[in-house]
């Protein structure tokens, strides 16, 4: 059987630049050479594309762009279907079957690199353009959510140069603690945990460093449970859910990555009725944010039991821990 050349990309012009390293080379590592042939392609954070040939182990601490380079760019020609080789001598092209972005947060999860793909006509792992745009935007999506009545937490959105009155009018209504986030970020950069007024201002400030998009949601009171949805249209699989225990605090990069106080345990310490209860709603999420693919269902397990929806992972974190 022929090998499929499956062009991974990593990197990226993200907050989470290193993060998308470290998951890259646990897919580098772990794609059957037997079956696919990988071609991997990183982006540096200021945006250049470049073929990498060097080993693995140098993605991790981001020394992969000392090694083995050639520019490259992906082409939006069909017939190219593929890059474009530069800078050794004329432009070459490299042809790809499918092109796997390995690329969290902003420009790699939120529906650009995807939208480039569908251009070329290159098949994508994952979710596609619109998907990925609505689960990136946390503020959308539980909006979508709430619609099709799905609980969520209380929120108020705040957008950058806007009038502050109406979101001070919606915030009153919030209980405490709250958390401040970006809409559209991830692995918790500019997420903070707010107890107090005092508080609420300095958190808008963090969050608006990551976007000009910021909500602010009351906490659940709860366990934090994620769910692994594969698949698209109606066959869809599940895994088991998941469980964040937490010993103080909130998932923060720092124990997303290092789980320095918290642990995850697989399963989630949940009874079969509850267990299946999750797989349901995260399951009607993904189809309700017409994901396909693969996705990281998170939710909310109330201690009476009932579920909150929180949101979509659309690349989740391929690293030990995820994110």
């Amino acid at each position: 059987m022929e090998k499929l050349r499956i062009a991974v990309l990593f990197g990226g012009c993200s907050p989470e630049h290193e993060v998308s390293l470290e998951s890259a080379h646990a897919v580098l590592t772990h794609l059957d050479p037997a079956r696919y042939e990988a071609i991997p392609v990183g982006i540096t954070r200021e945006g250049r594309w470049l073929l990498y040939r060097g080993p693995y182990d140098a993605l991790p601490g981001d020394r992969w762009q000392a090694g083995d380079c050639l520019p490259a760019v992906l082409s939006p020609d069909r017939q190219t279907h593929g890059l474009l080789l530069l800078g050794e001598g004329p432009a070459r092209p490299l042809r790809v079957d499918a092109a796997f972005p390995v690329l969290h947060g902003a420009n790699g999860e939120d529906g650009t690199v995807q939208g480039l793909l569908a251009l070329a006509g290159i098949p994508v792992v994952g979710c596609g353009v619109l998907s990925s745009a609505l689960c990136m935007d946390k503020e959308l999506s539980r909006r979508l959510a709430a619609a099709e009545g799905i609980p969520v937490a209380p929120r108020a959105l705040f957008r950058a140069g806007e009038d502050s009155a109406p979101f001070q009018e919606a915030c009153a209504s919030l209980a405490w603690p709250r958390f401040v986030k970006p809409a559209r970020a991830g692995s918790s950069f500019g997420v903070s945990r707010v107890t107090e007024p005092a508080g609420l201002l300095p958190a808008l400030r963090e969050a608006l460093a990551y976007d000009d998009k910021v909500l602010v949601e009351e906490a659940v009171p709860g366990r934090e449970v994620g769910c692994a949805v594969l698949g698209r249209g109606g066959d869809l699989f599940t895994g088991h859910p998941d469980e964040i225990e937490l010993q103080g605090g909130f998932f923060d990069y720092t124990e997303k990555y290092h789980l320095v106080t918290s642990r995850i345990h697989t399963p989630a310490r949940v009874e079969p009725g509850v267990e299946a209860a999750i797989q349901a709603l995260a399951r009607r999420v993904y189809r309700l944010l017409d994901c396909q693919g693969m996705a990281r269902v998170d939710l909310f397990l109330r201690p009476e039991g009932t579920l909150v929806f929180h949101e979509v992972n659309t690349i989740p974190g391929f690293t030990a821990h995820g994110d």
